[in-house]
């Protein structure tokens, strides 16, 4: 078993940054596919970004492209996501999210491991 836990969601102007942290409880953390999701309210799950165990490749959401930055650090069991010139549309709940598996990994059905969730909000 895997457990996240996210942190640094919070309620922030159009046009701020937030940073996310998750940290992993497993001593093979550097194994995992690590990703972000979001999800709002009456409407799916919804990938956001993903770094890759081996060479740290990414993958992020069209949206988010430019604005979000996927980092990790294994030394730390840490998966961070940085988000800069949010929007409102960006309004939601976040989800960390580790897999071992999967070519894929911008599809939650890689994943095997989520967090509670930590709410970010902007305001136009």
């Amino acid at each position: 078993q895997v457990q996240l836990v996210e942190s640094g969601g919070g309620s922030v102007q159009a046009g701020a940054s937030l940073r996310l942290s998750c940290t992993a409880s497993t001593r093979t953390f550097s194994r995992y596919n690590m990703a972000w999701f979001r999800q709002v309210p009456g409407k799916e799950r919804e990938f956001i970004a993903a770094i890759r165990w081996s060479v740290g490749a990414t993958v992020y959401r069209d949206s988010v492209k430019g604005r979000f930055t996927i980092s990790r650090d294994n030394a730390k069991n840490t998966v961070d996501l940085q988000m800069n010139s949010l929007k409102p549309e960006d309004t939601a709940a976040y989800y960390c999210a580790a897999g071992l598996m999967g070519v894929n990994i911008n599809s939650a059905m890689n994943y095997d491991y989520w967090g509670q969730g930590t709410q970010v909000t902007v305001s136009s």
